[in-house]
C-alpha cells in the first residue's frame, strides 16, 4: 500500500460539476492499493495516518497528529501511485490492485480513520477533479 499524505488548509473533490467531497484543515490522502496488500497492511497503514505527527505544536515544531488540532480527512483513491515508468515512457499499472480488491480495501482505510476523524471520499474509479490549498507545503509518502 502506498499513500501520498498532504497537509492542508482545505481540499474538496468534484465529480460531474458537483462537490462530493470536502474538508477544512487536515489531510488530502492519495490511496494506493498493490495487488499484494491485506486487510491487516490497510489498516496499519489507517493507523499509521492516524498517529502522523505533521501539524506544528506552538513552538512550530511538526509535532501534532491528526486528532490533536482536530484535522479532517479526504481519501482519493489513486492506482495510479502503482505506476511503474521503468523502461518506458508509458506507466504499467500491473502492481496495483484489480478494482474490485482496491474498493473494498479502500474501503476499509477509510473505516479505520472514520473511528477518529472525519472523513470525506471521492468516488471509486470516477474521474475526478481535486482542489486543495497545500499547508507548508507539507506532502509525505508512506509505503507498506
Amino acid at each position: 500500500m502506498r499513500v501520498i499524505v498532504q497537509r492542508v488548509k482545505e481540499a474538496k473533490v468534484i465529480v460531474d460539476d458537483k462537490i462530493v467531497g470536502k474538508i477544512q484543515k487536515g489531510f488530502l490522502i492519495y490511496v494506493g492499493i498493490h495487488e499484494q496488500d491485506s486487510t491487516d497492511v490497510v489498516v496499519k497503514m489507517a493507523t499509521k495516518v492516524h498517529n502522523l505527527r505533521i501539524f506544528e505544536d506552538d513552538q512550530e515544531k511538526m509535532n501534532l497528529n491528526l486528532a490533536q488540532v482536530n484535522g479532517e480527512v479526504l481519501a482519493i483513491s489513486q492506482f495510479t501511485l502503482y505506476g511503474d515508468t521503468k523502461g518506458n515512457n508509458r506507466p504499467s499499472f500491473v502492481l496495483a490492485a484489480r478494482p474490485e480488491k482496491a474498493k473494498m480495501l479502500y474501503d476499509v482505510f477509510c473505516d479505520e480513520l472514520m473511528k477518529h476523524h472525519h472523513v470525506e471520499k471521492g468516488i471509486f474509479q470516477a474521474h475526478m477533479m481535486v482542489e486543495s490549498i497545500n499547508d507548508g507545503p507539507v506532502t509525505i509518502q508512506i509505503e507498506m
